[in-house]
């Protein structure tokens, strides 16, 4: 994962982005890490993977026995993708 300091990421603020779309761009500030830029994409696809992961956990409760997931993971993709 690139890394820029918090004063080169405001300087570099473009070239952040561009390489964003190619991968996370950790920021620091002071050498600690604060922020990590992401590319839409990747956001959207971390979301869907949380989303499934609760489904998952909650797939054997009572109230999720007559839920199918994919079908509902399916209906999130799309909601998210705006189509």
């Amino acid at each position: 994962m690139e890394t820029y300091s918090s004063t080169d990421a405001k300087r570099e603020f473009g070239e952040v982005l561009t390489k964003s779309q190619r991968g996370p761009v950790r920021v620091t500030r002071n050498g600690k890490p604060i922020a990590v830029v992401l590319s839409n994409v990747d956001y959207e696809e971390m979301k869907l993977r949380a989303l499934r992961a609760e489904l998952i956990r909650g797939q054997n409760s009572p109230v999720m026995k007559n839920w199918n997931t994919d079908e509902f993971l399916a209906r999130a993709r799309k909601r998210v993708s705006g189509r």
